[in-house]
């Protein structure tokens, strides 16, 4: 690509430079009818459309993955509205910047000159920092446009959120990309690449019309005799890394849609999530961890072998590692959601836990405890306790709630998998414990 760009942004054509620019930022939109794949908040009926309708721009929080336009965007609505832009990072920007930026736009704004401060990666900011814009944001000092890829629910404090209309940027679709693939070739004519690499080049991209430019400046610095093909293009490029995050959203939104697949019985999607979070990066041990959870949680006693299936497939992870364990990771996922499904379980032990949080310090019946010492036998403890296998049955059918508790159903199996015969066996033991009340009942009314 050595005489392909000119500073001013044209096609060089004679006289080189070394001075070049980027394509992605050759290629940056001027306008923003020019911007692709975001309609949603562009269009005159959308947010921000509608907003620039009225004559008027508020604070804003462009929320969105990389390469989709978001400080393109922000440039272009300082020029929409007139307003001087101002760029920042937080990642390099100080209190002392801040301040002085500050009293930069108030000179501006003395002077009827009005500012919009663009602030890249604003979630870099602390609590107290993004605090300090709120008065200058109050009083027309400056339109703040925050950039980020985190979730700004979790990331900005309440009060700046209050203050600016957060906009959700998606990430760009295939016919985005071909758009910005048309635009690159109406000026420099066809990529050297066959219809099949054609679309190949744009899954490298992975959404990201950034990325999708640096993957065409590879194309056309290799200017090669004969279009390239699938397996060609992939010699020549490098696949952009998925977006991953192992500690922010995107492994909370991949976990809950594995989770939510295993639970659906939709063994395909769960593969597919578990195969995302793999090739992201993600810890196979916690991925280990939360299948276990899945089968405690959503299978429970439906299948009893679902968790053994898990902490054996953890173990295989630990023994073989990565990739023949990755495997071991996938069995026990494809198990899980082809196995019965009850949360009965789950859902018992949470009635439980309430029950116990309510009834305090209630103390359990004489019956239900020991009495290793004359003491505690002389104060009764132990009295009237029905030894279960002396019944026939096996089964006393004595009450070991405590006194004075209204006795409460927590477990109720489901007609699914083995918990179906689980119902059964607990159907007939509640009919033993009511027959064993209706003989108490009838005694204490002879003894009446």
């Amino acid at each position: 690509m050595s005489d392909l760009f000119a500073p001013d942004g044209s096609a060089e054509g004679a006289g080189g430079t070394d001075d070049r620019r980027p394509l992605a930022d050759l290629m940056r939109p001027r306008s923003l009818v020019e911007v692709v794949g975001q309609e949603h908040v562009l269009a005159p009926d959308a947010p921000l459309g509608a907003m620039l309708g009225a004559g008027r721009l508020s604070s804003l929080i462009l929320w969105g993955p990389p390469g989709v336009g978001k400080t393109t965007i922000a440039r272009l609505l300082a020029e929409e509205t007139d307003l001087d832009f101002v760029q920042i990072s937080a990642i390099f920007t100080g209190v002392s910047d801040l301040k002085r930026i500050f009293r930069e736009a108030a000179a501006r704004r003395q002077a009827g000159r009005g500012t919009l401060l663009f602030v890249d990666e604003i979630h870099r900011f602390n609590k107290a920092q993004q605090d300090g814009f709120l008065p200058h944001m109050e009083d027309g000092t400056i339109v703040l446009v925050g950039a980020t890829t985190e979730n700004p629910s979790f990331e900005l404090n309440a009060a700046l959120l209050s203050r600016a209309q957060v906009l959700v940027l998606r990430r760009l679709d295939a016919a985005a990309l071909e758009e910005l693939l048309a635009r690159v070739e109406a000026r420099f004519g066809r990529l050297p690449l066959t219809a099949e690499a054609r679309a190949l080049l744009v899954e490298m991209a992975d959404g990201d019309g950034r990325a999708l430019f640096n993957l065409v400046e590879q194309v056309l610095a290799a200017s090669p005799d004969n279009p390239l093909d699938e397996a060609g293009l992939a010699r020549l490029v490098t696949r952009r890394a998925p977006v991953y995050d192992k500690s922010g959203e995107e492994h909370y939104n991949l976990v809950s849609a594995l989770h939510k697949s295993v639970r659906a019985s939709d063994p395909d999607a769960a593969l597919y999530w578990l195969a995302r979070m793999l090739t992201g990066g993600e810890d196979p041990h916690y991925i280990a961890r939360r299948l276990t959870r899945m089968a405690i949680e959503d299978i429970g006693l439906a299948d009893p072998e679902a968790q053994n299936v898990c902490l054996a497939a953890w173990q295989s992870y630990e023994r073989l590692g990565s990739p023949e364990g990755d495997l071991a990771l996938a069995e026990a996922t494809l198990y899980l959601a082809l196995a019965p499904k009850s949360n009965a379980a789950y859902a018992a032990w949470k009635k439980a836990l309430r029950a116990a949080r309510q009834t305090g310090s209630l103390m359990p019946a004489p019956h239900s405890v020991n009495a290793p010492t004359k003491l505690m036998k002389t104060l009764g403890y132990g009295k009237g306790y029905a030894y279960d296998h002396d019944d026939p049955s096996g089964v006393s059918g004595q009450d070991h709630f405590p006194p004075g508790m209204e006795r409460r159903c927590f477990y109720e199996p489901v007609e699914r998998g083995f918990e179906r015969e689980l119902k059964k066996r607990r159907d007939w033991f509640d009919r033993k414990r009511r027959e064993a009340r209706a003989r108490a009942a009838r005694k204490e009314g002879n003894d009446a």
